[in-house]
This record gives structure tokens, C-alpha cells and sequence, in this order.
């Protein structure tokens, strides 16, 4: 069965993230933030499949050459804003289907970076990962980070796309963020069934929520990855306990709600009331479990790394903070700075 996914979010100066050291993560490559002078250094990542850059197509053929350097690319980037809190990048973040061959699943991230290049007049950094080690197999996924910039031959200019600002946005009758985000999501779904068709398969994804597609059960907990991880290592997470926690408690109101409308007792009335009493018990403050998870993890990672020594003090500083990161604009998201529904 293949699986709908499509994570935007932001890269944010502010949360001390910088646009070089994500750059450097997900292609797997050294890059020397100019403004810092600090070397992200990843270049013994294994898991990479494919990188490429994505110009908008009117630069084909055209000398841009410091847009086609990753280094120059994002330390322009990095350059092009001046506040403390400027976001200056924009990831979009996809699952592959694994019914897919390896070169269909590159064409198909291809394709889909290629025309957020032309959408936006952006520059696209396209990393192809497959499944970490000892995770999903069928975890193959892409990384499209995006300058938040247009791209001139001089340099960027103004913001484009998800950073465009509102008004400037109704000025050019485009639609609204929630709206485009929305529109990003249609599209993503498209290209992947087309991907799907052409290569003889039948599973299809579908963008909309389980409600829009007529289906009457709640949508399962998203675990994020590294309390997954935490959980195969023997650890246990708080924030995955009470997630699941909470997925019982709305599957058992759902059923609680079926059983009011046809009161005849049942197999899912009994269910009912199992799952109640499995998730009676009080649960600590989310934000409190948030932050020992977030803790434990640090922790974890800080011992593991020392233990092996084969990672620079930048890259454990980078690899620490992009997953507490991650977790972070996942459970705290605002408008401004992630547009995930």
C-alpha cells in the first residue's frame, strides 16, 4: 500500500538552525558556513542515493554557476538575510513509494523538484535517501530544501513562494498560504499516482484527510522517529506512550458514538470498553513529557557519539540539534513557520 507524506517546514535562524548545515546534513557533503566559519562536515553518510540542484528552467544554459555550487548556493542564502530570526530555507520533505524502482522513485523527486524550481523561481538542493538503518525498509524518502529567495543571475532577490508575504500575495491574486499548501499537497498525490500508473501498479495515495475520503476511523498516532528509535534501543518514551495513549482514548469515544446510534451490545461495545480501561490511567503533562523525551535523547545521542568518536564536535552539534528540532516544529507548530495541516 503506498503511503501519502508531505512535510513542509522551515529552516529558521531564530531556533539557531542555519541553511549550510542543513544543506551539508542531507547531501552528505563538507559546506563552511561563511558567516560563523563553522565546517558542516557529513560526508560519511552512506544512506544518500542522489543529490542535484534545481534552477529555475529559464537559467537553462545560462552562467549561474554560483547557484549550481551547494556551498555558494546556501552561504548566499545565509548572507541574504539580516535578522536574528529570518527563516532562510524551506524543506519540503516526501515519501517514495517503495512499490517503486530505485530510478523511478529519483525521476519522480525529479520531476516534483524541478517544478517547485519553476513554481517559486527558487533554487531547489534535492537529497534522495533510502530506509535508515534498522528502520522502515520501505522508508525511502527526499529532501527538497528551497531558498526562500528568487533566483537572478546576480543573486536571490525577493522571497517567493510559502515566504512570500500575504499581502503581496493577494496583490498578485495568488492563493492564500493554506490554500497553496494545499494546492502543493494535490499536486505531490498527482505525481505519484501518475509514477504509480506508468509503472504498472495499482496502489494510489490520496492527499485528503480520512474524513474527505469517506473513511470512519481515526487516523493513526504519528510517533516521531527518534522516540521510535528510543523504544529499539530499550528506552522508554513517555511522548510515544502518551500519543498512543491518546489514539485509544479517540478510538474508544468513536466506538462509545457507534454504540449510541445502534445500541445493540456487540464486539465493538466490548472493545469500547477495554480500550477505556487501558487508557484510564492519568497521564503526566504533554509538555513535560516533551521535554524529558527531548532530554533522554540528547543524552542518548551525546553518549553514543562519544563512545564511537567518529564524528567532529560540528557534526554531533548539527545531528543533536536537527532531531531535537525536528521533534520540536512537529509537536509546536506555528503558521508562520510550518504549514503541515
Amino acid at each position: 500500500m503506498a503511503i501519502f507524506y508531505l512535510q513542509i517546514s522551515s529552516i529558521s535562524r531564530g531556533t539557531g538552525r542555519r541553511a549550510t548545515a542543513a544543506a551539508a546534513y542531507r547531501s552528505g557533503e563538507r559546506i563552511r558556513d561563511e558567516r560563523t566559519g563553522e565546517l558542516f562536515n557529513h560526508i560519511r553518510r552512506r544512506d544518500i542515493l542522489h543529490t542535484e540542484i534545481f534552477l529555475p528552467s529559464q537559467f537553462d544554459g545560462a552562467p549561474v554557476s554560483w547557484a549550481r555550487n551547494r556551498q555558494r548556493l546556501w552561504n548566499t542564502a545565509e548572507h541574504a538575510e539580516k535578522r536574528h530570526n529570518s527563516l532562510v530555507a524551506r524543506e519540503f520533505q516526501v515519501t517514495l513509494p517503495s512499490e517503486l524502482d530505485a530510478a523511478r522513485r529519483v525521476a519522480l523527486a525529479r520531476t516534483f523538484a524541478r517544478e517547485i524550481a519553476d513554481r517559486y523561481k527558487v533554487a531547489v538542493d534535492l537529497a534522495v535517501h533510502e530506509p535508515p538503518r534498522g528502520g522502515d525498509p520501505r522508508n525511502f524518502h527526499a529532501h527538497l530544501l528551497a531558498t526562500t529567495r528568487e533566483v537572478t543571475p546576480a543573486g536571490l532577490s525577493a522571497k517567493s513562494g510559502l515566504d512570500m508575504d500575504r499581502r503581496e500575495r493577494r496583490r498578485r491574486n495568488l492563493p492564500d498560504h493554506r490554500q497553496e499548501y494545499i494546492n502543493i499537497r494535490e499536486r505531490w498525490a498527482t505525481l505519484t499516482n501518475e509514477a504509480l500508473r506508468d509503472a504498472h501498479i495499482d496502489a494510489r495515495v490520496d492527499h485528503r484527510s480520512l474524513a474527505a475520503q469517506g473513511l470512519d476511523r481515526e487516523p493513526r498516532p504519528a510517533i516521531p522517529l527518534m522516540h521510535l528509535k528510543m523504544e529499539q534501543r530499550g528506552m522508554q518514551s513517555d511522548l510515544a506512550e502518551h500519543l498512543r495513549a491518546e489514539y485509544r482514548q479517540r478510538v474508544a469515544r468513536r466506538l462509545e458514538s457507534t454504540a449510541a446510534r445502534d445500541p445493540a451490545p456487540g464486539p465493538g461495545e466490548k472493545h469500547a470498553v477495554e480500550l477505556r480501561a487501558s487508557a484510564a490511567a492519568p497521564s503526566a503533562d504533554v509538555e513535560e513529557i516533551r521535554r524529558r523525551a527531548r532530554e533522554a535523547w540528547l543524552q542518548l545521542r551525546a553518549t553514543e557519539q562519544e563512545a564511537s568518536g567518529h564524528q567532529t564536535t560540528d557534526n554531533r552539534r548539527e545531528s543533536d540539534l536537527d532531531a531535537a528540532e525536528r521533534d520540536e516544529a512537529r509537536h509546536s507548530r506555528s503558521p508562520q513557520d510550518d504549514l503541515a495541516l
